[in-house]
This record gives C-alpha cells, structure tokens and sequence, in this order.
C-alpha cells in the first residue's frame, strides 16, 4: 500500500465459508446466553416475596434486583473491550462460567447479605453474555445479512420478557425460589458446550493497555445513577441530600472520565466514537426508547393482576400479544433490512409505533376489556421489534472492525442506563398520581389502610382488602398507570425525533472493516464496500 492510502480504511475478508447451518448453530449458541441473561432480569421480580420471607431480609428485597442490575451495567463496556482486544470466544465463555457461578450459589445462599453478593456476581456474567453475543455476530456475519439472524435474538429478548415473571412464579409456587437460579445450570451447560464445538470467531492480537483509571470512573459514576434511580422517590425523596449529592459526585465523575479517555492508550470508551453521527443518533435513541419503553412496560403485568385480578401466571400468558407484535417486526425487519441493505426507516417508524401504543395504553381503564388490552399491548410491541435490533445493525456498520465490541457495548450501555431511569422516574409519576388520587377519594382512616398496600404494588394484599377499599384502590391504581404511559407516549416521541439522525450508510457485504470510527462512516458514505474499491 501507498502513503496515499495510509490512514484510509481497509477492509479484510469477510469470516467466509460458513454454511447456513454453520451460522445458525453460532446463533444458537449465542441465544442460549443471551437467553439467560435476559431472563434473569425479570424471573426473580415474582419471587422477592417468597425470598423475602424465607432469608429474613425485606429491608435489603431491593438490591437483589439492584445490585445484578450494577454489576451487568458497569461491566458493559468493559466486556467489550476486552472482547476487541484479545478475541471474543474465550471471554464468552469467562462470562457463561461466572453467570453460571453465580447462578449457583444465589440458589445456595442462606442469607440476604449472601444473595446480594452472588447476585451482583451473575449480573458481572450477564453483561458479558449481553455484549458478547452481539459483538460475535458481527464477527461472522457482514452486516449486510445480519439483520435476519439479529431479529432471533430480538425474539430472545420478547421471549424472556413473559417467561421470565411466568416462570418465576411457577417454580416458586410448585418447587423452589432457589430453582429460578438452579434453572440456569443446565441451559448454560449446554450453551458452553455448543460454543466449544461450533462457534470459531477470529483472534486479533493488538498491543494492549487496559484502561483501568477510566473503567474505575466510569463504574463509579454509574453506582451513583443507579442508585439515584433505585432509592430516588422511594428511599429518598428526589430532592434529599442523599439523591442531590450522587447526582452530583455522579456529574463530576463523567466530566472527569473525558479527559480521561482522551488520554488512554487504549480507552475503554474511545471519546472518537461519538464523532461517528450513526453511532451517537443510535446510542441517543436507545437511551431515550429504553427510558420510555422499559420503564412503562414493566408497568403491564401490574396492570393485569391488580386491576384485570389475574394470577401471576395468567397475567404472563396475557402479555402475548405484546410479544407477538415485537416477534413480528424483529424478524420481518430484519429480512427487509439484509434485501435492502437499507436500515434508517425502520426506527423512525418503529418509534412512532410505539409511541402511538404507549397513547393508546394511557386509555386502559378499569372496565376495558382484554381484547382491546391486547391490541394496544400488540400495536406496543410491534413497534418495539422495530427499533431495538435495527439500532445495533448500524452501529456496528459504521464502526471498524477492531471497535465492534467497544460500540456495541456503549450503544447496550446507553439503553440499559435509560431503562433504569425510565423505570424509577416513571415509578415515582405513578406514585405520585396514585397518592393523589388516594388523597381525594378516601378518608384518613382508608388512606393509612390503602397507601402501605397499594405502594407495595402487592395484587395479593390488594384482592384481599373490603370490597370498598378494593374498589378505591384499584381506581387509584389504574390513574397512576394511565398517567405513566401518558407520559411515556412524548418521551418516545423524542426518540422518534432523534431517529432522523441517523445517517444511512450503505451496508457492507464483508464482515470486517479497519479504521477510525469517523473515517469508516465517511468512507461507507461513497458505498464502498470491498477492498479493491479502496486500494484502486
């Protein structure tokens, strides 16, 4: 190569050679452990009261959802690091061993104390399933036809969201909290041994300096935004001096991260990446979906038991049409994106899909029938399965190759962090409605009786209230969950906005592309996509 060409983007050879039943037992592989991570973030939520009772240990019930959702988030961007400097296969399986480690020993635990610490364990594992998986796709696959296989793990993520709580429920029911831990063995047994025998990824060796000053940054800054969402509105009002100094050591700590990744030899979130326009639009739109899909989704199962009076099983069942929707458009977008090589009108529709089902759940009332539930939750889903998987095809389309762990974590990072806002802010909008309502309805001696109950959000303590009571207390519940998708409707509608900055960048036919962020986007631009186009 001439120093005409130093500095330009140079494309390798796509992974070739590998059939269609080659790829599809990778995917396989991968499902499996994104399979387990997904489901570990909702099959505890219908145990916690069960655990509670046999560990003794109500007052800490909170940080055995907080301290796994700490320990996946932080590590995010570390697992994608890794994976990019020293080969993602054996870092996939680290992360299938420690979920599995901690999997295990959360089902021993004998104590609070102890869960929490094995907890925070499997959540470590978790974020390297999250990233890992992804990222080895797009190892294998060019992104012209990732979309088609990327929709199976948006059915991974449908899936997990309805047998998660179904299956929480059921194991603790008929056989054991401990079994919604024990669960996990035998499936990621089988997923290391299928990642053994079939899944070969290539090995890059890169000279190498982990940044540990700016990982340890970052990790604090996200303890404090994690806890500001976990104790904020509920532990602590929002303007407590405990809440107003996280958000600030918070704030001082990102601000110090920058100069501190400019400086990295090899930083852990390289600050080049966010001149990439496709990469920031995608990891602006998944923080501000995240917020207003996650955070009032997890809102529909309450929704269902307390005011429909199902049973935890049955309300998960009833969460299928949701699921139909999203299962839909992961996988007809994801065929239309590998025909078209085209992927920007995907989340600009599916953002104002979701934005008109989240309108449309804000009129769900206390007599509405199931049939229309269904299809407001349906109209939800579908366009959900527009956006997510479509978003993390043009990250990584417009990232080198060497950086596609790097991006694809951040771009999970950024959507993780706006779920965890999403669900407590949107929590405390219910609070507050649902207290108001509360106050204008009832006497002082019916609101000392219904504010513990309808706080604790426990369907079981609420079916068993007097019938008056009851009635006020499912009418209040309700008005606190309208109010939280009519608030979520805008917020997705900001996401929509933010849609139409995506660039759209001709996807590659190769797998693998080499140069700075920016240069690759601007080089993509031409349409470009093999190397002797570069090099003539």
């Amino acid at each position: 190569m001439t120093d005409a060409n130093a500095g330009i983007p140079t494309l390798t050879a796509p992974s070739a050679g590998l059939s269609h039943r080659r790829i599809m037992t990778i995917i396989l592989s991968l499902m499996l452990g994104m399979f387990l991570s997904a489901l570990d973030q909702t099959i505890v939520s219908t145990a916690l009261p069960t655990i509670a009772g046999d560990l003794h240990g109500l007052n800490h019930l909170s940080w055995v959802v907080t301290a796994y959702l700490i320990t996946s988030t932080i590590s995010l961007p570390l697992w994608g690091k890794f994976g990019d400097l020293w080969g993602r296969k054996g870092f996939y399986q680290l992360a299938v061993v420690i979920f599995l480690g901690g999997s295990a020993l959360s089902g021993l635990s004998q104590n609070m104390a102890e869960l929490i610490a094995f907890r925070a364990i499997q959540g470590l594992g978790a974020g390297g399933l999250m990233v890992g998986s992804q990222a080895i796709v797009g190892d294998v696959i060019p992104p012209r036809e990732r979309g088609r296989y990327m929709g199976y793990f948006g059915a991974v993520f449908g899936l997990s969201s309805v047998l998660g709580p179904l299956a929480g429920g059921w194991l603790t029911q008929h056989a054991s909290w401990r079994w919604i831990f024990y669960i996990n063995l035998p499936i990621g047994i089988v997923a290391l041994m299928v990642i053994a025998a079939g899944l070969h990824v290539p090995k890059h060796r890169v000279a190498h300096r982990i940044d540990w000053a700016g990982s340890a940054v970052l990790s604090a800054a996200v303890v404090g935004l994690i806890l500001i969402t976990t104790w904020g509105g509920t532990q602590y009002a929002w303007r407590s001096a405990p809440i107003v100094v996280l958000a600030i050591l918070s704030g001082i700590l990102l601000i110090a991260f920058i100069p501190i990744e400019r400086r990295a030899r090899e930083p852990i979130i390289p600050m080049r990446l966010f001149s990439n326009r496709t990469f920031s639009a995608a990891s602006s739109v998944g923080f501000v979906i995240g917020f207003a899909m996650f955070g009032a989704i997890v809102f529909l199962p309450l929704y269902l038991q307390v005011v429909h009076g199902s049973s935890p099983t049955r309300s998960g069942l009833e969460l299928l049409p949701m699921v139909l929707g999203m299962l839909i458009t992961f996988i007809l977008s994801g065929q239309l994106v590998s025909r078209t090589g085209r992927y920007k009108m995907f989340p600009i529709m599916g953002t104002a899909i979701t934005a008109l089902g989240l309108m449309l759940l804000s009129h769900l009332g206390t007599t509405t029938p199931y049939a229309s539930t269904a299809l407001n939750m349906f109209v939800t889903g579908f366009g959900m399965g527009l956006v997510m998987q479509v978003l993390v095809v043009a990250v990584q389309n417009a990232v080198p190759h060497e950086q596609l762990g790097t991006a694809t974590a951040t771009a999970t990072f950024f959507r993780s962090i706006g779920g965890a806002f999403g669900v407590s802010i949107l929590g405390s909008v219910f609070d507050s409605r649902l207290l108001s309502v509360l106050f204008a309805h009832t006497s002082l001696a019916q609101r000392r009786l219904l504010t513990a109950v309808l706080l604790s959000a426990n369907p079981a303590q609420i079916r068993r209230l007097p019938t008056p009571e009851r009635t006020l207390a499912i009418h209040a519940f309700n008005s606190g969950l309208e109010r939280v998708f009519l608030v979520a409707a805008p917020i997705a509608l900001v996401a929509f906005a933010l849609t139409w900055l995506l660039k759209e960048i001709p996807l590659r036919t190769t797998a693998h592309v080499r140069g700075h962020a920016s240069e690759v986007e601007d080089v993509h631009a031409t349409g470009l996509d093999a190397p002797g186009e570069f090099l003539a």
